[in-house]
């Protein structure tokens, strides 16, 4: 089942909020909607979130036939809906550039975007595979952060599309899922995969990770990320910075895996990213609170960049 798509003349997304407990299609065919389901999170991930602006645009220029103030507002809107994810601007933007030419051009173009992020999917899980191999031997224990699977994508997924890899080669001992709060992505939606695939999983809570490597209950760590800056930099789930210091002090692989359309070479570092902040509600409801969604990886404590092109060795010096 594919996470978000175009269906009939609407885009359908797994509503990832009501996950675990409940497996529910969201069928959107109006902008405001789709711009409610990327804030809300119920279609969320960066190469999901690419599509998803990708489709936004194919159905703004549906909604807003005649209306050219409407259709470059309800662009705009969906454009900027969520502002750390390079992924999302990005789709819109292709989509966008065929506006001139027409609804089915632009309809064309998402569809592009959705079939790419498919066949990337399909490239990291391989490259990625071979490489948690190569740097750890077979059957490596592995701890991943937030959700990469398919739900972060359209199938597959990125990170945790390298672990369904390893676990279909039988070359995998098991994983563990930190929860990441403040909204569980770990413990709802990658547990939910992986106890999908039949994988052996544990769940730990975020600040356990560091711990847990240093305990020697872990061989590398594998995660995504929603941009990787030009110099290397990664804009990741919060918590995502602890994990590589971590990794750094333990001495273990650091391996980030994302689609080519996250490297944004026109972001130098991770000090020019707009992190998203949620606001406090995530958090309390009884006291101020500060709710960054993302943070920053320095490049110098990333072992490696796998995406669907290439592999890209930070630790031996190699560089985007």
């Amino acid at each position: 089942m594919r996470t978000i798509d175009w269906v009939d003349g609407a885009v359908e997304l797994i509503d990832q909020t009501a996950l675990p407990a409940e497996l529910r299609v969201l069928r959107v065919s109006e902008v405001d909607e789709l711009v409610a389901a990327i804030r809300s999170l119920a279609v969320r991930g960066a190469p999901a979130l690419g599509v998803a602006g990708a489709l936004g645009v194919a159905l703004a220029a549906r909604q807003f036939t005649g209306d050219p103030a409407g259709l470059a507002e309800a662009v705009h809107r969906i454009e900027t809906a969520r502002p750390t994810a390079v992924n999302l601007a990005r789709g819109v933007r292709r989509a966008a550039a065929r506006l001139p030419e027409g609804p089915a051009a632009v309809l064309a173009e998402a569809c592009t975007v959705r079939d790419e992020e498919i066949a990337a999917s399909a490239a990291m899980a391989a490259r990625g595979a071979d490489l948690m191999v190569a740097l750890c031997g077979e059957r490596p224990r592995l701890l991943t952060h937030c959700n990469t699977g398919g739900l972060a994508a359209v199938t597959g997924g990125t990170a945790l599309g390298v672990v369904g890899e390893l676990h279909r080669r039988g070359a995998l001992a098991g994983v563990i899922a930190s929860e990441t709060r403040p909204l569980l992505q770990g413990a709802r939606l990658t547990a939910w995969e992986l106890g999908q695939w039949g994988v052996d999983f544990r769940v730990a809570v975020d600040s356990a990770g560091p711990f847990l490597m240093a305990r020697g209950e872990v061989d590398a760590v594998i995660l995504g990320a929603d941009r990787i800056c030009a110099n290397g930099d990664v804009i990741n789930k919060i918590g995502t910075y602890a994990h590589a210091l971590g990794a750094r002090r333990a001495g273990l692989p650091f391996v980030v895996v994302a689609p080519e359309s996250t490297v944004d070479a026109d972001t130098p570092d991770g000090a020019a990213v707009e992190i998203e902040d949620r606001g406090a509600i995530e958090v309390t409801a009884f006291s101020a609170a500060v709710n960054p969604a993302f943070d920053v990886t320095p490049h110098d404590l990333v072992t490696a960049i796998v995406t669907d092109r290439r592999v890209i060795r930070l630790d031996l010096g190699e560089r985007l």
